[in-house]
């Protein structure tokens, strides 16, 4: 039998939310070159949770396929040639990564995410992903329900179809949710 990983303890958690996406959705073509772009500021804060020791946990949908499987859908987007693709080689996930899939907008919503976090002893979430004005401010709502009192969403490492809703987006999220929305090179820890 072989013994089963122990879940890390992390205060700090970076997550990814829907970066590891087909974009094969209407208005997904005007989200695919800010993705790139939330995906490449995404990879440097990776790098830097990477020597501080954060966590990082993946929450990808699983776009109504119930038999589906994360880390094929990594290989599949992988060989592909546009944004999508890029996205998914820069931010694969590696072994240490968690990952999970969710069946709807929130990363916690019908996941076992909640429980993960509380067993990693979380106390700072920092949400990153696609988009702004849906998955990634549903999952921040989400957290402040749960009372998870500090969270950042890196305005630099989130996207949306518009500037206009991914700005509405960051101000609600500041506003009424009391998250942090400075982007990522903004904050030294």
């Amino acid at each position: 039998m072989t013994p089963h990983a122990q879940v890390p303890r992390s205060k700090r958690v970076l997550i990814f939310i829907d970066f590891i996406n087909p974009l094969d959705f209407p208005g997904a073509e005007t989200l695919a070159a800010p993705g790139l772009r939330a995906a490449r500021a995404a990879l440097k804060l990776r790098e830097r949770c990477d020597r501080q020791g954060v966590a990082v946990v993946y929450a990808n949908d699983n776009y109504g396929v119930w038999q589906s499987d994360f880390h094929s859908l990594v290989s599949q987007l992988t060989g592909r040639h546009d944004e999508a693709g890029e996205i998914a080689r820069l931010l694969a996930p590696r072994a240490t990564d968690l990952t999970l899939l969710k069946p709807r907008h929130s990363a916690f919503y019908c996941s076992p995410l909640e429980l993960l976090l509380r067993e990693m002893k979380a106390e700072e979430l920092v949400l990153c992903g696609l988009a702004a004005d849906m998955c990634v401010q549903l999952t921040a709502a989400d957290a402040f329900l749960r009372g998870f009192e500090k969270v950042w969403v890196p305005a630099d490492c989130t996207a949306a179809e518009t500037p206009a809703a991914k700005t509405a987006a960051l101000k609600y999220m500041a506003n009424v949710l009391k998250c942090d929305v400075r982007a990522s090179t903004a904050r030294s820890k």
